[in-house]
């Protein structure tokens, strides 16, 4: 009997504009070799890398660490975030050109990284280049502050992880005044909420919180007002999750994109929509040239989400069990077969840093 060939989209691939590599201090959990490997593995072919590690990426000397690192074995493309902190403001900005962006936390967080003094989180957004953003981990109350001083400074900021109703309400009339405003929305808070906890217990933990249903369904009804869907991937063991203290964070590099073009088939998204999303968006918020790649994904096919499968170091999903109906097949970039039915065939090392766009 002939097989029957199912319809196979082809896209430019991923940027994923919010991911934790956990390197260095803490490849237990993910390394660029492992997280790379699952970024492939999802049609992932850039990484914009956050900076709380363990030293956190905050100086010269740091930054240079994880270069060296992620030139060694990162098997994708790579962009990093430099931390901000209460004393290096100066040395931030002089570091924004070797960048993608700032990254300040204002919210509780995994890591050492939190500012709390006014004073400081103004010596940034007066001195951090206007041509690059800054990236904020922030929730409730604390954004309408971050929005005040985008329009007191003229700053370019990007709000991480939008995940309540209000807060993309209050993002949505920033916008229409005019503020230089960018926001992006995780898979989990646009896929889970509030009722999944029970099911979850700890491996439904992140920050910020899943929201209720209301707040999801905020989201997928301000789908004009996204910027950019990334997946927050922020591995922790299991034995971590499962302790008396979780950390917070979940994975997410490998199942983006399956549930994305599954609510496409859903007709809750269009294909073109989708690509601004999680390509060209990211490519023009952070002033990047993406390499030449092309991702196959086949679309039809039913299956069901397994933690067996995943190329993750952590080796959990919080997707478990989750019907999806589409599946990465192969990934190239630059010309290269990376990535084909389940097997990485990238080199460690064949990860280039992004380029930037000079404007």
């Amino acid at each position: 009997m002939e097989a029957i060939e199912m319809p196979v989209v082809e896209i430019p691939g991923m940027i994923d504009a919010h991911v934790h590599m956990r390197e260095p201090g803490a490849t237990h959990k993910e390394s660029f070799l492992t997280g790379t490997s699952a970024a492939l593995a999802g049609g992932v072919i850039a990484i914009l890398d956050m900076p709380n590690n363990i030293p956190p990426v905050t100086d010269r000397q740091t930054l240079e660490v994880k270069k060296r690192l992620a030139a060694g074995s990162a098997l994708c493309d790579y962009g990093f975030f430099l931390g901000a902190t209460v004393e290096n403001s100066a040395i931030a900005a002089e570091l924004a050109a070797e960048t993608v962006g700032l990254k300040v936390y204002l919210g509780e967080t995994y890591g050492p990284l939190r500012i709390q003094s006014l004073a400081a989180l103004m010596a940034h957004f007066q001195n951090w280049p206007s041509d690059k953003p800054i990236a904020v981990h922030v929730e409730g109350l604390l954004l309408a502050s971050v929005l005040a001083l985008a329009a007191i400074y003229r700053r370019r900021v990007h709000i991480c992880h939008v995940s309540r109703a209000e807060e993309i309400t209050l993002i949505k009339i920033a916008k229409e005044r005019g503020l230089p405003i960018t926001c992006e929305v995780t898979p989990h808070h646009l896929f889970l909420s509030e009722e999944d906890e029970t099911r979850l217990g700890p491996f439904g933990y992140m920050k910020p919180t899943l929201g209720s249903r209301k707040d999801r369904e905020a989201l997928w009804e301000n789908l004009n007002v996204i910027d950019i869907i990334a997946s927050d991937h922020a591995p922790h063991t299991k034995e971590e999750k499962q302790s008396s203290e979780p950390p917070p964070g979940v994975p997410g590099l490998e199942t983006t994109l399956p549930l994305l073009f599954t609510a496409m088939l859903e007709g809750k998204i269009s294909e073109g929509r989708l690509i601004e999303l999680v390509f060209k968006n990211p490519a023009s918020i952070f002033g990047i040239k993406p390499p030449e790649a092309l991702v196959e994904i086949e679309l039809g096919p039913r299956r069901i989400i397994s933690s067996s499968e995943l190329k993750t170091r952590c080796g959990w999903t919080p997707f478990e069990g989750m019907e999806v109906r589409a599946t990465v097949r192969r990934v190239f970039i630059r010309g290269q077969k990376v990535y084909e039915d389940g097997d990485v065939l990238a080199r460690p090392g064949f990860g280039k840093p992004l380029s930037q766009i000079i404007n």
